[in-house]
């Protein structure tokens, strides 16, 4: 079997698509991709200028493509409604959710607007929370598929639900492996729930493998690790680690290839899933979990307040 790569996207034309943390890194390769295969495009960030950039430099490479740009920033709840209440008014059907935007490992415990850890409140609870007031639009979507972006660490993570907002103890890469846990722990839950109430929406998860991304270069210096170790890392980064556009693919993949399926989580295939062609990922037990994933669900629900109701008048209006 041949390689995928983003020549076999199939063609997206007449498909919408809703991207976060697209302005640069990974959301923005995802973007360009699609853009490219005739989707429309919508980029979400919190940074208006590297907005107007990020569509500048995709019509550079895509003339005439459909794209716009929307504020959207994942770690407020009031920016979330404000941003799904606008497309709810549009009314336009939401055919690609992909979930990507994300804080790695600030070095002190930070938080969100509403008081959330900033790690668990952007990685995880913004998408949460945006996903379900999306609903009703990803409903009247065609083939709606909804890609949440995860990480090798989710392996090492673990779900505290005694202390999910890290306020005993703070470790900044224990934070983000659980973040990351539950975004694949939510990629599974919300593919049950959807065939259980008959949502008709496909949920997936992919992450990037070792992927040379802004996210990672803007590493706080107070995590990084001794002169010793940054710089092995450097010399095994162009053997063991890829581009930004190459980490997209298994986003892309999981986002289009006919071959993808609900409830599937994908990565690079290559050494220890750090490079390569997209295909299956590994998944650590924990995250298949059903008691687990419903668990953190009824959690979510209560701390963001907002509640999957795909009857909502309005984009995902709360119960």
């Amino acid at each position: 079997m041949t390689a995928w790569t983003i020549k076999d996207i199939p063609d997206q034309s007449g498909r919408r698509a809703v991207i976060t943390g697209a302005t640069a890194g990974l959301g923005f390769e995802t973007a360009l991709a699609l853009a490219g295969a005739g989707a429309a495009v919508i980029v979400t960030g919190r940074n208006d200028a590297r907005g107007a950039a990020a569509l500048a430099r995709i019509r550079a490479v895509h003339p005439g493509s459909d794209l716009r740009y929307a504020h959207l920033d994942v770690a407020s709840l009031a920016d979330i409604a404000a941003f799904a209440n606008r497309l709810g008014a549009e009314g336009a059907p939401i055919d690609l959710l992909i979930n990507n935007a994300g804080v790695l490992a600030p070095p002190t415990r930070q938080l969100t607007a509403d008081g959330f850890e900033i790690q668990f409140g952007t990685n995880y609870l913004g998408h949460f929370a945006l996903t379900a007031r999306l609903l009703p639009l990803l409903r009247r979507g065609e083939r709606a598929r909804v890609v949440n972006l995860a990480s090798l660490m989710h392996r090492r993570g673990r779900i505290g639900f005694d202390d999910l907002g890290s306020e005993r103890t703070y470790a900044p890469w224990a934070a983000y492996a659980q973040s990351k846990l539950a975004m694949l722990m939510f990629a599974f839950e919300l593919q049950r729930r959807s065939e259980a109430n008959g949502w008709g929406i496909a949920s997936l998860a992919a992450h990037p493998g070792w992927a040379r991304t802004e996210l990672f270069d803007k590493e706080p210096a107070a995590n990084r690790r001794s002169g010793l170790a940054r710089g092995v890392m450097r010399l095994a980064a162009p053997v063991f680690s890829q581009s930004a556009a190459a980490g997209a693919w298994p986003v892309l993949f999981a986002a289009t290839a006919p071959a993808a399926h609900a409830g599937g989580y994908y990565g690079p295939v290559g050494f220890q899933e750090l490079t390569g062609p997209p295909g299956p990922a590994r998944v650590a037990a924990r995250a298949r979990d059903p008691a687990a994933g419903a668990r953190l669900w009824a959690v979510s629900e209560t701390l963001t307040g907002v509640r999957f109701d795909p009857g909502a008048a309005q984009a995902g209006a709360s119960r």
